[in-house]
């Protein structure tokens, strides 16, 4: 008597169904990966129009510069890591007088500057 060994393995069919599984929840997670991203980039716009308001008020407060004064050339002295770059679109701010918050310039500058309290 001959034993036959029956070869392991999936079957076509459970693959298919496997691969559609994931499909189906790979189409319901790339969205919220793509707004959790989107946030990120707001919060982090946000978070760099602080420090350069912040780094403004020093720079004027430091050198004297009352308001309505221009601190643009002392800004960078005053920020860790040179003066940021918005994330989306890697444009820059409008830093503004001393007494007016800087802006930002990127694409979804309405977006960011009306986080950060501003009116677009």
């Amino acid at each position: 008597m001959k034993l036959v060994r029956k070869r392991g393995g999936f079957t076509l069919v459970e693959i298919m169904i496997v691969v559609a599984i994931i499909g189906l929840l790979s189409t319901m997670a790339i969205p919220s990966f793509v707004r959790a991203r989107e946030n990120s980039r707001e919060k982090m716009c946000v978070n760099n129009l602080r420090q350069l308001d912040g780094a403004k008020d020093v720079a004027a407060l430091e050198n004297g510069i009352g308001r309505g004064g221009d601190v643009s050339p002392f800004v960078e002295l005053y920020l860790k890591n040179g003066v940021p770059v918005c994330p989306e679109g890697n444009t820059g701010y409008e830093l503004n007088l001393v007494g007016e918050p800087p802006r930002c310039q990127s694409p979804l500058a309405d977006d960011h500057n009306t986080a950060y309290g501003l009116d677009p």
